[in-house]
């Protein structure tokens, strides 16, 4: 299986330097860029969009697929990263809050 180009949720981006970036935007192809799961259950097929102009949907092919994809390895570090991402994440959000000024609070009984 490869990705699922026709379905709603892939995405293609192509920069400036040839990169192209391949991926499910609910994040549910963790082997992406290389192949979606073959029992995604919420693989969508693409409808037509009357009116747009399409330019190509995917530049380039896909890299080579590494053999860590086959025997789970790839998707175990990547599910080790994103834990590791979910850990620190209150501890950012807290440092990001810490740093936005201070919101004005208005007293709301008026004194006559």
């Amino acid at each position: 299986m490869s990705m699922r180009t026709d379905c709603r949720h892939f995405e293609s981006r192509t920069y400036k330097n040839g990169d192209t970036v391949r991926g499910c935007k609910l994040g549910l192809a963790p082997e992406a860029p290389w192949r979606c799961p073959a029992d995604c259950p919420k693989f969508d097929r693409r409808a037509m969009d009357v009116g747009w102009t399409h330019g190509t949907l995917v530049t380039g092919a896909a890299p080579a697929a590494p053999a860590s994809l086959d025997d789970g390895s790839a998707a175990a570090i990547l599910s080790e990263a994103e834990s590791i991402i979910n850990a620190i994440a209150p501890d950012v959000v807290s440092e990001l809050e810490r740093g936005k000024p201070k919101k004005f609070k208005r007293n709301k009984k008026r004194k006559k």
